[in-house]
């Protein structure tokens, strides 16, 4: 397990958990197109219980030079691609069925 995973993962559960979470236009749109029905809030539970064996690595942005993080959650059967940039919030970059286009990098 890398050392910087389960810091990262109490941050995005502490942010999630009091509802400082952002979504970027193309998260939101992949939020609402997946089969599960899922809200902003079931967004933020998943966010919110992510556990260590679902992260996938990190990968630098290329736009902002910053770590992005990567988890793949099980919910309900369905395999989610879920990325994230921390700052003052917990910025939502994607979050899709997995088999998409991106393919990141493990760390």
């Amino acid at each position: 397990m890398p050392r910087w995973l389960p810091r990262v993962l109490a941050r995005i559960h502490r942010l999630a958990a009091h509802g400082k979470v952002r979504f970027t236009d193309k998260a939101y749109d992949e939020l609402r197109a997946l089969p599960l029905a899922l809200d902003v809030q079931d967004a933020h539970t998943i966010l919110a219980s992510l556990g260590l064996n679902e992260c996938a690595g990190r990968v630098v942005s290329g736009a902002a030079a910053e770590w992005l993080y990567v988890f793949k959650p099980q919910i309900a059967g369905i395999a989610l691609y879920v990325k994230i940039a921390l700052r003052q919030t917990c910025v939502v970059v994607s979050f899709h069925e997995e088999g998409g286009d991106e393919h990141p990098d493990r760390d």
